[in-house]
């Protein structure tokens, strides 16, 4: 799908929400769309891993990792799953690692920061829920447009 964010803003403002400018691209895919998944985590991935690993039929996993920036919570093993899975993106309200490998894959990839501490690995956290971080609440089949002017979240899709 061609998008520019800048464009959705002009045509579909009044149905939008725009996260705070908080957030890096890091992945190799510059622009990322689909129908939003989540998870919130506090320093642990394994969550993030298991999702991962299943088909993700195009749609962006929205992780909200507590803004934590003490340790990551994706890193290039997890990329990897998402290309191989076919999930369009990731967005990580926290830290990733491997930045530079990352920077080389086919994968839309904004968070916070980098770290290069890995997370825990327990399992403990929520899937498919309401998130807020940012000024906006991600919800589970809400769709999310990515690229290099920044987020924009919309109840259904746009184009």
């Amino acid at each position: 799908m061609d998008f520019a964010t800048t464009d959705l803003c002009d045509e579909f403002a009044d149905r939008l929400q725009i996260p705070a400018p908080v957030f890096k691209s890091f992945g190799g895919k510059a622009a990322f769309c689909g129908p939003i998944a989540t998870l919130k985590v506090f320093e642990d991935n394994a969550l993030v891993r298991s999702t991962l690993s299943t088909p993700g039929a195009g749609k962006v996993l929205v992780v909200d990792g507590g803004g934590s920036l003490r340790c990551a919570l994706v890193g290039d093993q997890l990329a990897a799953l998402a290309i191989q899975n076919n999930w369009s993106g990731v967005v990580v309200f926290g830290s990733i690692r491997d930045s530079a490998v990352v920077k080389e894959m086919a994968v839309g990839l904004v968070a916070l920061s980098t770290h290069p501490l890995r997370s825990a690995r327990k399992g403990i956290g929520e899937a498919d829920i309401a998130v807020t971080f940012a000024g906006v609440t991600f919800k589970p089949g809400a769709y999310i447009y990515a690229d290099a002017d920044g987020i924009i979240v919309a109840d259904q899709r746009l184009k």
